[in-house]
């Protein structure tokens, strides 16, 4: 099974929309990764779990990140996959 990368936000949320961006940036040249993106509006467990720290992006699962995006640090950690 390949690489696995998640956006966790909601909309309206500008940090989102700015990790949205950086993420597709990066993916750019990944396009092995699988994407999926999940609100915490649709997802009380989601929600509960990430409610403070939207955006977050978790990679097969496990927190990479949370409020900012680094690029640069998205890239090391997809290529040491």
């Amino acid at each position: 099974m390949g690489t696995r990368l998640t956006l966790i936000g909601r909309d309206g949320c500008h940090l989102c929309d700015d990790a949205r961006a950086a993420v597709a940036e990066v993916l750019a040249h990944f396009p092995e990764v699988t994407f999926e993106e999940l609100s915490i509006d649709s997802n009380p467990e989601l929600r509960y779990a990430y409610a403070d720290e939207i955006p977050v992006v978790l990679i097969d699962g496990a927190m990479h990140t949370y409020w900012r995006v680094d690029g640069e640090r998205l890239t090391r950690a997809l290529n040491s996959r």
